[in-house]
């Protein structure tokens, strides 16, 4: 119990970590992307917020140029009625002068109708005056706290702006704007990574999978024809070279040989498929002739991996086995009749698109096949009566090294959801049925193993050679 609680909780953590590493490095890069790309731009381009700053301290000033203005109109209206009132004051006591009782007896009545008449207007626009005089007066006071307002608000607005251009050439506003621009994307793509294989796995075994199980099956062949000996599989076999036979084997499988055997280097097993030989390692083999007249003997082994036993296969004269290259370790046959190797395309079914394989190799009889697996390699017999439908095997799809062409073969799905979706087992399963021989390793662990299903570019490569059929 614990040991499961340990292990999901590693497996959190190194969701978690990277989830965090994958958020940094793209904020990072958008970041660094924003402050290149404007770098190279106009260098004076401002940002949103410090045109909205100095759009605000241009309106304040102009506010506080206008106020200005206004109040030096005012200053020099109050100098003009000041001068209108003295000059009124004036006019009233030269008329109150002449308000004696001898002009109102003995003066002219017109004369003095007038001069109250004018009176009465100098009183009237010295008051005119003195108000006028008041308003200004609060007007200016007025305009002086407004004035007082401008001063701090565009203090104010001067202390924002300044800030404003510092942090423009700062880190974090560029991680910011980073942030923003790509958060809805980041978030997606982090849902994604911790759900989307999940959901994805879900799609392939519910959905995709059935599919391929109710499409027709694939058979190469019409006829069974004459069918391989698979001898028995062990860590090191002993082969033997029949005169005018030929060896071509990889290198590192060649353990010892007769002195007298011809040798020389094969750059591919055949020139017909280089890029299958280079992909499968089947490159700078070793070739030998066996130019005398009795048998001479050679001794195979894997000397890197101990646990890979080999197995002799002979296909005689009208058998074929349907192999899959990267489990080829050699071949052996008559140096004057040349290796028949047959690419057989499946493109127009519909289980080929859903399983992911395309193309299968044929190899066709005389000659002898040095086939290499995991803990060893077994052959299966199936024999159906031709009126009975006969036996149905399935195997792990890892294990699977080859099949005679004369075999029904279908994928089909993985036994248990949760052995597939934790790389225990492949999604599919080979499925055999009529009358063959099909050729399997004792652990799915080779070559194309689900051991390494969990690595991503190792799960790239395994699906590329797959459709090839390798």
């Amino acid at each position: 119990m614990y040991g499961y609680i340990a292990k999901f909780l590693a497996w959190l953590a190194q969701k978690i970590g990277a989830v965090v590493l994958i958020a940094l490095l793209a904020v990072t890069l958008v970041a660094a992307w924003i402050y290149i790309r404007e770098s190279r731009e106009a260098p004076a381009r401002p940002s949103a917020t410090t045109q909205v700053l100095s759009a605000e301290r241009n309106r304040l000033q102009l506010a506080q140029a206008e106020l200005e203005r206004r109040v030096a109109s005012f200053r020099e209206e109050i100098v003009v009625q000041r001068q209108r009132v003295e000059q009124a004051e004036r006019v009233i006591e030269t008329l109150r002068a002449l308000e004696s009782w001898w002009d109102r007896i003995w003066g002219n009545p017109e004369q003095q109708k007038a001069n109250a008449d004018q009176l009465e207007k100098m009183h009237r626009l010295r008051g005119d005056s003195i108000a006028r005089l008041e308003f200004l007066v609060g007007e200016i006071r007025r305009s002086g706290w407004e004035g007082e307002g401008l001063e701090i608000s565009l203090a104010t607005i001067e202390r924002e702006l300044a800030l404003a251009t510092e942090d423009e050439s700062g880190p974090l506003i560029y991680v910011e704007r980073a942030w923003i621009k790509i958060r809805v994307w980041l978030i997606a793509g982090v849902l994604a990574f911790l759900f989307g294989p999940t959901l994805w796995a879900l799609f392939l075994f519910f959905i995709l999978a059935p599919l391929a199980q109710r499409s027709p099956p694939i058979r190469l062949a019409e006829e069974a024809g004459a069918l391989p000996g698979v001898g028995h599989s062990r860590v090191s076999v002993e082969a033997a070279l029949r005169p005018g036979d030929c060896l071509r084997v990889k290198e590192g499988f060649l353990q010892s040989s007769d002195e007298s055997l011809h040798r020389r280097t094969r750059f591919v097993l055949d020139w017909k498929i280089p890029f299958t030989s280079l992909a499968c390692g089947l490159v700078e083999l070793v070739e030998m002739h066996n130019e005398a007249r009795a048998d001479r003997r050679v001794t195979l082994s894997n000397a890197d991996d101990p646990h890979v036993e080999l197995s002799l296969v002979e296909l005689p004269v009208g058998g074929a086995l349907v192999l899959r290259p990267q489990f080829l370790a050699g071949v052996i046959h008559e140096r004057e009749v040349p290796l028949v190797i047959r690419r057989r395309w499946q493109v127009f079914r519909l289980q080929s698109w859903i399983s992911g394989q395309f193309r299968y190799f044929e190899f066709h009889g005389p000659c002898r096949l040095i086939v290499a697996g995991s803990r060893g390699v077994r052959a299966e017999n199936l024999d159906a009566p031709a009126s009975e439908p006969g036996p149905v095997r399935r195997t792990n799809q890892d294990g699977t090294i080859g099949f005679t062409p004369g075999l029904t073969y279908r994928p089909v799905r993985a036994e248990t959801f949760w052995g597939y979706y934790r790389g225990m087992n492949p999604l599919f399963d080979d499925l055999f049925s009529g009358r063959g021989v099909f050729i399997v390793q004792e652990t799915a662990t080779g070559p194309g193993g689900a051991a390494r299903a969990g690595r991503f570019w190792s799960g790239v490569w395994n699906g590329v050679l797959k459709v090839f059929g390798i």
